[in-house]
């Protein structure tokens, strides 16, 4: 009986899995163009080295919340744990949130790769690519609600499938690689104005910051995920296999995208790099190989955006059900099924999937405002995962735990300021929604609301009307 138990739960690999699959999703297709756009060789590596210390600083806080304290489950709890109630709603909100708002910038990628096929689908967000995106997620809940273990075994098999294409890109990326065109301005500070004309001049310290902002929020989007193993600890065979797996999956994606990202700059000039259709990827897979190639990768980016939408349907609702047994939303949200599955929340996320999906027909860049979204509102998440390791490194006089949290609050911090607020404001009016939700579970659980959170629940409020004054009047465009 006892190893018949021991053999239910998710494997170490599988928790790695998902780690790669949930960060390896939409965003490196249209990474070499997207970085070409803002920096030069030089600076990009330098970028990337910066962006994984700060990410492997956040994956070592997890991986030692983890192990330390095992009662603890998610990033909700975290907070809560370190803050307080209030805060761990917010954090676990949050995570909510982001989980969702990938799955709309997946699903708008996908149709995108579908239209190397279907032309009419190639924007993304046409209303042919939006219906076939509904189904698709809908279809993706139902494989979810049958079972989350089973969901991770097949997003296991699937991260194992989609490596294959982007392998053979790197193949071909690396025969094709010319020095000469890699070095050619390395260092010098590009840029590309809005008539297209492009000029270069000796690279200085406002250069270099003014290039590394243009390529860390997509850097950062495609990391997030790597929280992915934390996430599903509960239901691993090992607790401890939850730390290995994230630890394992971010330097496994650090080396994956530092070589699908820098090798295209010794194929093509940067200038030429930046004018590359979306997803770049696919039209340079298709330019060094014909058009078969782009119809291979045009496949693997369906099966790679697949295998991270699975992964990002349990993600989600793997938060709110967490939330719910923490006491910061109501036991509607915590309802399990036969399957073992929060049903109730899966559906419920599913609905505001659809009503995003359908209002993409009406967004110019759907895909960069879905990962924007997704991105700010994650990073609140990260944020508190920092501090709290930095804070419990302060209590137990662990040099290294402090600087593990320190890293990885600082660099969150510092991502998103340089990046920009104008998502994570955008992010307020959501969480404004959620207040009524968090009210709901104070109420039905006997607790008080507190004057602090009162006056947090103000300031939040504030912000989301704020925010929507200014998406009416034109001051936040999207």
């Amino acid at each position: 009986m006892d190893n018949a138990k021991q053999n239910k739960g998710i494997s170490l690999f599988a928790l790695i899995a998902m780690v790669i699959s949930g960060a390896i999703g939409a965003g490196v297709f249209d990474l070499p163009a997207t970085l070409a756009n803002a920096a030069t060789p030089g600076v990009t590596l330098l970028t990337w080295g910066i962006t994984g210390v700060g990410i492997l600083a956040l994956a070592i806080s997890l991986k030692n919340l983890v192990l330390n304290k095992p009662q603890l489950e998610g990033v909700s709890d975290y907070a809560r744990a370190g803050f307080g109630d209030f805060i761990g709603f917010i954090s676990g909100w949050g995570y909510w949130l982001s989980a969702w708002l990938g799955n709309i910038a997946f699903a708008t990628m996908m149709m995108s790769a579908v239209g190397y096929f279907v032309p009419s689908f190639k924007s993304g967000n046409s209303v042919g690519a939006v219906i076939v995106a509904s189904i698709l997620s809908w279809l993706l809940t139902i494989l979810v609600v049958r079972g989350v273990e089973s969901a991770a075994a097949i997003n296991a098999v699937v991260t194992v499938c989609k490596l294959v294409p982007l392998a053979a890109f790197a193949l071909m990326a690396a025969l094709s690689f010319k020095l000469g065109v890699f070095t050619s301005h390395f260092w010098q500070n590009f840029a590309v104005n809005t008539s297209g004309i492009f000029s270069y001049s000796d690279l200085s310290f406002g250069g270099f910051v003014s290039q590394m902002k243009g390529c860390l929020m997509a850097m950062m989007w495609v990391f997030v995920g790597i929280e992915g193993a934390a996430m599903l600890a509960s239901r691993a065979k090992k607790k401890s296999d939850a730390g290995k797996a994230t630890i394992i999956g971010l330097l496994t994606l650090l080396g994956i995208y530092v070589v699908l990202t820098m090798l295209p700059y010794g194929y093509l000039s940067q200038e030429e790099l930046v004018q590359i259709k979306s997803p770049a990827i696919l039209y340079l897979f298709e330019s060094m190989t014909g058009s078969i190639g782009g119809a291979i990768i045009s496949i693997g980016m369906i099966i790679t955006i697949f295998g991270a939408w699975i992964s990002w349907t349990i993600l989600p609702s793997e938060a709110t059900s967490l939330m719910a047994k923490q006491k910061i939303l109501p036991a509607w949200f915590g309802y399990m099924n036969k399957n073992n599955a929060p049903s109730h929340s899966l559906w419920l996320t599913q609905i505001f999937i659809q009503i995003f999906l359908i209002s993409i027909i009406f967004t110019e860049q759907a895909y960069t405002f879905a990962y924007s979204l997704c991105t700010s509102s994650i990073v609140v998440c990260y944020v508190l995962v920092g501090a709290y390791q930095f804070k419990l490194g302060l209590e137990n006089k662990n040099a290294g735990w402090i600087v593990a949290g320190f890293i990885a609050l600082a660099f969150q911090v510092m991502a998103i300021v340089l990046s920009g607020l104008t998502y994570l404001w955008l992010c307020m009016v959501m969480y404004a929604v959620g207040m009524i939700f968090y009210y709901k579970a104070r109420s039905d659980y006997g607790y008080k609301v507190t004057y602090r959170e009162k006056i947090m629940t103000g300031i939040v409020v504030l912000a989301a009307v704020s925010a929507v004054i200014a998406l009416v009047t034109g001051v936040i465009s999207v």
